[in-house]
């Protein structure tokens, strides 16, 4: 295998086996905030536990090991055609010594080859920049959590949620309500508001790229994921639907344009295995820094 291989390989070890410290900081505040001796502190517990064995192990934080799915920034003229055999290379290796699961078949016969390799696995989306580094983000998301990611169109009547921040927020909390305890809460959501149904899902899906403690730029829409948080917290839903004080451990919103017709907000619901991690990469794919 080339650097680039290598490095890809050890991307994926590190994502699959190690929780991004963001994310590490708010599962051990929402532990020593649930009550004691309730069973949402005891789950709190096993997941802190389970964080901790991947780590020492080096395994997979969670069985399903999810959809793989890169971000690839990247200056003029690199060869992405190239990079995509590459990755597809070291996503087999990694499934071969077990830091993925055999996780991708074929939606018509449902056949799995093993591989993770096929149409759609593993994703990738470049994006053009003009320095000559290349860094490449990773994430992992599982079925379940995908599972419970919503798409409302506003105007709703059933929430009276109309074309605006509140009717956005209604729907947001509709459905961290509609989600109950599946996709593995406590949970973090990525949310868009605008664009059309599917750039609106995959923007949202670009929200859990940005790390839980950071601050949106948008100071109405920073009020706002935080105040989601902070309700959805209060809704008794709690570690996995046993009750309690976290629902969720963050909120990131995003916003695209979107057709006078149109008023989309798609929600998409990361569980408490958030699984994201990414490195800067020399020319020749030596890693020179991680992004997490």
């Amino acid at each position: 295998m080339n650097l680039f291989a290598d490095s890809l390989l050890e991307l994926i070890r590190r994502t699959s086996t190690e929780i991004p410290e963001d994310v590490h900081q708010a599962i051990v505040g929402s532990l020593e905030r649930e009550k004691k001796g309730t069973i949402a502190e005891t789950a709190m517990k096993i997941i802190d536990q389970n964080i901790a064995l991947a780590r020492t192990k080096s395994q997979p934080i969670c069985q399903d090991t999810g959809s793989i799915i890169f971000y690839v920034d990247c200056p003029v003229g690199f060869d992405q055609m190239a990079f995509e055999q590459t990755a597809q290379e070291a996503v087999k290796l990694a499934t071969q010594k077990g830091f993925l699961r055999q996780n991708s078949v074929d939606s018509i016969t449902g056949k799995n080859d093993g591989t993770n390799v096929g149409p759609g696995s593993p994703t990738i989306h470049f994006h053009q920049h003009h320095t000559p580094e290349v860094r490449v983000r990773l994430v992992l998301k599982g079925g379940g959590c995908e599972n419970v990611g919503a798409q409302y169109s506003l105007p709703n009547e059933k929430l009276a949620a109309n074309r605006d921040l509140d009717g956005c927020r209604k729907a947001i909390l509709d459905a961290v309500l509609q989600a109950q305890g599946k996709g593995c809460g406590p949970g973090i959501l990525g949310v868009c508001i605008g664009g059309d149904r599917a750039t609106g899902y995959e923007f949202s899906k670009q929200q859990f790229l940005r790390k839980l403690d950071d601050h949106n730029p948008s100071p109405e829409l920073d009020k706002l994921e935080r105040d989601i948080v902070e309700t959805a917290n209060k809704l008794g839903i709690g570690p996995m639907g046993f009750g309690g004080k976290t629902t969720l451990l963050g909120t990131k919103i995003g916003v695209l344009n979107r057709l006078p017709a149109s008023y989309f907000v798609s929600i998409s619901y990361m569980c408490w295995a958030f699984r994201r991690q990414g490195v800067i990469l020399s020319k020749e794919g030596a890693i020179q820094g991680w992004l997490y």
